[in-house]
């Protein structure tokens, strides 16, 4: 067993916050040390926590379009890494699903990381990911999001795909217009496709 394969049972078996989470332990990632894309996201939610598929639900579906990749280059470790910034559902709070467990990033995210060399870009999902992501802190997920181009190309930070900010979306024409078309070629340059 390599020293990746090692790290990765041990992610897949933690049981660190085990006693905050209300629906149980199912840690969900997807890694290879071949990716070259990498995707931050928050946290898994209920059918992704079902399931153990990351981004399977709506989120996925529209981060896939935005991406301009298929299931199949998306589910490929040796292309596209998924490491949340929690690998566990957290459970759902008054409006929306809980943040992200502290433990889980102090705990596996450099080690994981660690273990990317081939990454290209940096995918930013949500304030979460680019709250730890970032070395400037961002006043808010708009105006990181609007900032793009002071990351480019090596990061990219992005709204969160969820359905719940169709708002947001509405209210930011500009990103759908603008910054996902230089995403989906920046992705397929990457990837080769």
């Amino acid at each position: 067993m390599t020293s990746f394969e090692y790290l990765l049972a041990q992610v897949r078996s933690c049981t660190l916050c085990a006693e905050h989470l209300e629906h149980g332990v199912r840690p969900v990632l997807q890694i290879s040390p071949q990716a070259k894309v990498l995707i931050v996201g928050q946290a898994p939610g209920r059918k992704v926590h079902e399931s153990g598929v990351p981004f399977d639900d709506a989120s996925g579906d529209r981060l896939r379009e935005w991406l301009g990749v298929t299931k199949d280059v998306f589910y490929d470790p040796e292309k596209v890494a998924i490491l949340p910034m929690g690998f566990c559902f957290p459970g759902t709070g008054k409006s929306g699903d809980l943040a992200p467990r502290p433990e889980c990033a102090p705990a596996w995210r450099e080690k994981l990381l660690a273990h990317l060399p081939q990454l290209e870009v940096t995918l930013l999902v949500g304030q979460y990911a680019q709250k730890y992501h970032l070395d400037k802190k961002p006043s808010s997920l708009t105006a990181t999001v609007q900032a793009w181009q002071s990351y480019w190309p090596a990061v990219v930070p992005l709204p969160h795909p969820s359905p719940r900010n169709n708002i947001w979306l509405s209210k930011n024409p500009w990103f759908e217009e603008t910054l996902v078309p230089r995403l989906r070629l920046r992705v397929a340059e990457v990837l080769g496709s």
